[in-house]
């Protein structure tokens, strides 16, 4: 039994490594937006290079994330979160250094792969470490500070490529990674799943993730009308149909299928992919139309962003509650709602906008929608399912949101006409905006229909979040497994 204590100055050092390796990751899901911008003016990049710069790094993150908290439990949590921090280290320094657009895409996907290394060990590290009785303290506080991480980040963001230059988004990392991976080696204990058999479904993942791959590339460049593209679309779908073949069939899959059996898991995690992908057209559309139309320099885009995050941060704890009394149907049926609005109130952000009486109202009206629906999203996916396979579901609801962002990055800019060079002229990307954010609107609108139709109060004895303090505005929160220690669904928390 896990036997450290969080006043323990073993519990401190524990607690330190883990904010400071999940921090990572997540810092870099919200500060690469503000600087993208000033990336295509310094690498003369085309807007489809800037949305690679936003998918590479999404792309093998949620195709790997699974199977990177496998690789955990099996050769041991603490070697493999190491393993993550070192890589997504030195990805980051690729990054800062890179010469072209190309060059900084290729490092983004390796970010990725580091960033599914660390990610799951984060949290399981926590749950193996820790006393049972301080082990929901942890969690709160390494989901309170990694929240504080993902409020500050866009300001981090904006002041970084203001003052250094972007690059210093990325190399940022380093230094972090210098101080993490000393504290982990010698204060964390190394924990395992004994009852892991080591087998593990790469062909599945590699097949989630050349289908997502495939399916992107298709959308980004779409525009070309070429027969490449063509085939690449109907191979992603193809690959796509192999990759639940093989789920179905293998003895131990990375996503059993069988717990799509829950229709209750099924429906949440639909309204997972419509209001996340909705967030993630929205977050980095929104950063370049502060900056490209509006005129804010990166820090002062990245500021008006905060109030989301804050207001997340602040009261997605009391939010987590009241769904528990009231349950999850109407907060996933309002929140959405709410954050359609608030899209639709970005139409009023153009080139003479004032952040009081234009941005800042619809950036109040978003962070509350998402207050509303974030922790009692998370919540229902986890009551929805056994209580030993919560961190399973936690796992693909996560991949799932993260699917869902890549997704709309990809195809968001071709459903609102943006061209190659939109970014590069006020106008046509302020017009393209305004075709943008009702789309964003009507899919969340679909997601709020989806709830009122299908969710339905879960049992009172069902699983609840410990992850409720939330900041992070690409994903829900993950949850740790059940028991006593980690067990081995901890792998996709």
């Amino acid at each position: 039994m896990p036997d450290v204590r969080l006043a323990s100055s073993q519990g401190k050092w524990i607690l330190l490594t883990t904010v400071l390796g999940s921090s990572m990751a997540m810092l870099d899901s919200t500060v690469v937006n503000v600087a993208l911008p000033t990336i295509g003016r310094d690498l003369n990049a085309s807007l489809s290079a800037l949305q690679w710069t936003v998918n590479a790094y999404m792309l093998t993150l949620a195709g790997l994330i699974l199977l990177g908290g496998s690789l955990g439990d099996h050769y041991g949590r603490r070697k493999i979160f190491v393993i993550g921090v070192v890589w997504f280290a030195a990805a980051s320094l690729l990054c800062g250094l890179a010469p072209t657009d190309i060059v900084l895409i290729a490092a983004r996907a390796l970010q990725g792969v580091g960033g599914a290394l660390l990610t799951p060990g984060s949290l399981a590290l926590i749950q193996a470490s820790f006393h049972p009785d301080d082990r929901a303290k942890a969690v709160g506080l390494w989901s309170g500070f990694g929240g504080i991480g993902a409020a500050v980040g866009p300001f981090l963001g904006g002041w970084l490529v203001d003052g250094p230059g972007w690059r210093w988004v990325f190399l940022l990392n380093v230094p972090l990674a210098v101080v993490c991976v000393p504290v982990a080696l010698r204060h964390v204990p190394e924990s395992r799943d004994k009852q892991s058999h080591g087998r593990f479904d790469v062909l599945g993942a590699v097949l989630g993730a050349l289908s997502l791959a495939l399916v992107t590339y298709a959308l980004i460049e779409a525009t070309n009308g070429s027969v490449v593209v063509a085939v690449t679309a109907v191979a992603g779908v193809a690959a796509g149909v192999a990759f639940v073949y093989v789920e179905k069939r293998r003895r131990d899959p990375m996503m059993p299928l069988d717990i799509f059996a829950s229709r209750q898991f099924t429906a949440v995690n639909l309204v997972t992919l419509c209001v996340y992908a909705a967030f993630g057209g929205f977050f980095f559309l929104t950063a370049l139309q502060l900056q490209v139309v509006v005129g804010y320099s990166a820090l002062q885009a990245g500021t008006a962003l905060l109030p989301t995050t804050a207001l997340m941060l602040l009261f997605s704890a009391r939010s987590g509650a009241l769904a528990d009394r009231i349950g999850p149907r109407i907060p996933l049926t309002v929140g959405p709602l709410l954050c359609a609005v608030a899209m639709l109130l970005m139409l009023r952000v153009g080139k003479d906008a004032n952040y009081l009486y234009d941005v800042l109202p619809a950036l109040v009206v978003m962070g509350a929608g998402m207050v509303t629906l974030v922790a009692p999203l998370t919540a229902t996916v986890l009551a929805s399912v056994d209580t030993d396979r919560a961190g399973l579901a936690s796992g693909i609801n996560n991949a799932a949101a993260r699917a869902a962002g890549l997704i709309a990055v990809a195809a968001l800019p071709l459903l609102a006409g943006m061209g190659p060079e939109a970014y590069r002229s006020a106008d046509a990307f302020n017009a393209a905006f305004d075709r943008a954010m009702p789309l964003c609107a009507g899919v969340l609108v679909v997601g709020s229909i989806l709830a009122f139709a299908t969710v339905r109060r879960p049992p009172p004895d069902c699983t609840r979040a410990q992850c409720r303090v939330h900041g992070n505005v690409t994903s829900p929160p993950v949850e740790p497994g059940r028991g006593s220690t980690a067990s081995s669904a901890d792998r996709a928390a």
